[in-house]
């Protein structure tokens, strides 16, 4: 696999996990109560995580 194609096979992935994370917490927010809450620490874990892995670029 070139580097390129490695690139952007690693973009889409963030991207669709930053999706996935921002859609969690927005619907989580819609359903009262533990299953509320649940997918909006979901959420809020998969976007920390990908701050994460952004900032430990430029350490």
């Amino acid at each position: 696999m070139s580097e390129k194609a490695k690139k952007l096979l690693i973009t889409i992935v963030v991207l669709a996990v930053f999706i996935v994370s921002i859609a969690l917490v927005v619907i989580g927010q819609r359903h009262i109560g533990p299953k509320g809450l649940g997918m909006m620490l979901l959420g809020l874990a998969g976007l920390i995580v990908l701050l994460g892995l952004y900032n430990r670029q430029y350490k």
